[in-house]
């Protein structure tokens, strides 16, 4: 391998063109374009590792230069690790992108499709928030976990701060509003904190349920309890003793859903 003990070399594999540095030549440089360098190498270096191409004379070249610089060495050349040195070196470069993140993009568009609902009953007992009631539907949906059914004095779907916080599953989610508890499936199942729940992690669940909500300062109503076939608790290791409640649901509906699939 040739030594870069005085001379820095990299190329650009976007528009295959050499650039040549010199310690002096790299240190006359303002510090923000000398982070921009390296922000530039250290991207050469993710691709070529995305694409199994050699990089080590492009890392010998990349310590080289933080060697310059008196900056820290570089302890691991994970696509993580890279990343993160990626974002240091645009930051202190004041370069400012809506995006430009190293690692893979992650899915941001809605599914085309969904999954069949569960044949589960989803009732709302007096929640009061309507931002709350928008944030379950949203749950709800996203799972495909089954009919909204709520109370009388819960906001119905229609309200306008539901469908906001519903960011538009409304529109595929069945709802009924103004709905007896009495009138739907058994058993009926209440996410409750208590001294008789069970841990939610431990409940089989059926295949066909009712699954109470509660309002968000007093829980499920004594009524509600008293219809109630079981009790189910999320554990929780702080000192709250209760959370939001659409973030009690989300919790509830992604282990009912890892329970039944």
């Amino acid at each position: 391998m040739e030594s870069i003990s005085s001379t820095a070399r990299w190329t650009n594999i976007s528009s295959a063109k050499m650039v040549d540095f010199t310690v002096r030549k790299f240190l006359s440089l303002p510090l923000f374009t000398q982070h921009k360098n390296c922000a530039e190498l250290v991207r050469i270096i993710h691709e070529k590792i995305a694409s199994g191409l050699p990089l080590e004379a492009d890392l010998d070249t990349y310590r080289q230069m933080l060697g310059w610089m008196n900056e820290l060495p570089l302890s691991e050349t994970t696509r993580k690790s890279l990343s993160d040195r990626y974002h240091y070196h645009l930051n202190l470069a004041e370069v400012k992108h809506k995006e430009h993140n190293l690692l893979p993009h992650v899915r941001t568009q809605d599914n085309q499709q969904a999954a069949a609902p569960f044949p589960i009953a989803i009732y709302l007992d007096n929640i009061r928030s309507a931002h709350n009631v928008g944030s379950i539907v949203r749950t709800t949906e996203a799972f495909s976990l089954g009919t909204l059914y709520l109370s009388e004095s819960t906001p119905s779907i229609n309200h306008k701060q539901v469908k906001d916080a519903a960011m538009g599953a409304d529109q595929w989610v069945q709802w009924h509003h103004n709905k007896k508890l009495d009138d739907l499936p058994r058993p009926i199942i209440a996410l409750e904190t208590s001294d008789d729940a069970v841990s939610i992690y431990e409940f089989s669940f059926p295949e066909s349920f009712t699954l109470v909500i509660g309002n968000e300062e007093y829980g499920c109503s004594d009524e509600t309890l008293r219809r109630a076939d079981f009790i189910v608790e999320i554990p929780l290791r702080g000192r709250k003793n209760s959370l939001n409640v659409a973030n009690a649901f989300a919790v509830a509906a992604s282990s009912i859903v890892q329970n039944l699939t």
